[in-house]
């Protein structure tokens, strides 16, 4: 009975987990991209120095572990993951500027 009811537990979790990333907006996130200059490099819908945030979207949102990936790259930095041109180390971003990030690239990256 308690395994049953651990696998209900879960499974609610991920459905919230999911429906909070799908209400990420632009809007919420956009303060996080500027204070971290992430911004400079990237744009929501086009390439500029690195990928576009849907571009990244589309390639890794269809596997909720990705999320850890796209967390790490973030801090630490990426090399030949997109392209030629390195992404620097992130140090000093917060765990909290960092999944407000993720959740909404995992939500697709929306721009409305």
């Amino acid at each position: 009975m308690r395994v049953k009811q651990l696998l209900v537990c879960t499974a609610l979790f991920s459905a919230g987990f999911s429906a909070q990333a799908a209400q990420a907006s632009f809007e919420s996130v956009q303060d996080v991209l500027t204070r971290n200059a992430c911004l400079s490099c990237h744009t929501v819908d086009r390439k500029v120095v690195g990928p576009a945030y849907k571009d990244i979207a589309a390639m890794r949102k269809s596997d909720p572990a990705n999320a850890e990936v796209i967390a790490q790259h973030i801090r630490q930095g990426s090399k030949g993951v997109y392209g030629p041109l390195p992404m620097p180390a992130n140090p000093a971003i917060s765990d909290a500027d960092i999944q407000v990030v993720v959740d909404w690239i995992m939500a697709g990256a929306p721009k409305e």
